[in-house]
């Protein structure tokens, strides 16, 4: 096998130093046009590409960020990846993606593995927010970004989405209707937007008189089985809710097939509201009214965020950025 093109070949079918090659790969300037347009020609020939290892021992960087999401078979994920992929690319960063399967023993193994792979930094939306385990990060110089999720023990930038301003809206929205009975599936309570989402729909209740009844809030976990299950406990109600709302789109999925199951007619007998704006929510007949939240330019801010932190260091003070959701109004919702 041939041993890989390396600087020193470059420097030799350029018949230049090794110290103008690197000038030149480093973007360091002060070489006369011509010899760079050599080397550059040389690098092309040999296919030459400098390792990232080379890199971290010259400049004590990767140009490689870590992100940490809680499940990446959740919608909502994806498309925050690719607002940060996208900023990313713009700064000449590469990003890796793990997923915790809100496990936090996997969260910190991945965290122990981004530290030995030399990061730059961390954006995550992290399984516990207790989250004491994530300490390692900040006294390794590694900077922090949590995203959806708050960490309650480190201080660290922030950005997520009113929560509760959805709910709240999503509710209201549906005792405008008429409805009284309206049942909540909930994620993890010890999650900032779980219990952010139940407090906008016990504050929607009691600013409109509908008295509380904790028969008709569901405790699920984000996961697609929990919303089927509590879909099928609504029905199972002898005084069943005329509407649901759903705190994520995974289980939205699953409410949706439990309604099909029980014949539960979707927009006639039931209205029903669910929290993020998905594909399918456009496909459904009737069509899914949603709380739809900026997910790319969350993406975005949190890499930007982090993007600064990396070049600033301790000179940026801690920031927090909560984004607006907005309820998308369309046909699963009738009057009562």
């Amino acid at each position: 096998m041939e041993s890989k093109p390396n600087i020193q070949a470059v420097a030799k079918l350029a018949n230049v130093s090794i110290a103008t090659v690197s000038r030149v790969i480093n973007n360091q300037g002060g070489v006369r046009k011509k010899t760079e347009d050599r080397i550059l020609k040389a690098i092309d020939e040999l296919g030459y590409i400098r390792s990232a290892a080379a890199r971290t021992m010259k400049k004590k960087e990767t140009k490689t960020v870590g992100v940490i999401v809680p499940d990446i078979k959740n919608p909502f994920f994806p498309i925050v990846m690719a607002g940060i992929e996208q900023k990313a690319r713009e700064k000449g960063y590469f990003t890796i993606l793990s997923s915790t399967s809100e496990s936090q023993a996997i969260e910190e193994e991945i965290v122990k593995n981004f530290i030995e792979r030399g990061v730059d930094g961390v954006i995550i939306t992290t399984a516990n927010e207790d989250s004491d385990h994530l300490k390692v990060l900040q006294n390794q110089g590694i900077p922090i970004v949590a995203v959806d999720r708050s960490i309650q023990n480190l201080n660290v930038d922030t950005v997520i989405v009113d929560n509760e301003k959805g709910t709240y809206q999503a509710i209201q929205h549906l005792i405008l209707q008429g409805h009284k009975r309206i049942g909540i599936i909930c994620g993890p309570l010890n999650t900032t937007p779980a219990f952010k989402r139940l407090i906008g729909y016990k504050k929607a209740l009691e600013d409109y008189n509908i008295p509380f009844n904790e028969q008709y809030v569901i405790h699920g976990d984000f996961q697609e089985q929990s919303g089927y299950k509590g879909t099928k406990e609504l029905y199972s109600l002898d005084e069943q809710p005329t509407a649901i709302f759903s705190s994520n789109n995974l289980m939205s999925i699953g409410s949706l097939k439990a309604l099909q199951d029980c014949n539960w007619i979707l927009g006639k007998e039931v209205s029903f509201i669910g929290f993020d704006d998905i594909d399918i929510a456009t496909f459904m007949n009737p069509k899914l009214t949603v709380v739809a939240r900026p997910m790319n330019t969350l993406g975005e801010l949190a890499f930007q965020l982090l993007h600064e932190r990396i070049s600033f260091k301790e000179s940026v003070p801690r920031r927090e950025y909560m984004l607006s959701p907005e309820l998308k109004i369309r046909e699963s919702c009738r009057l009562n």
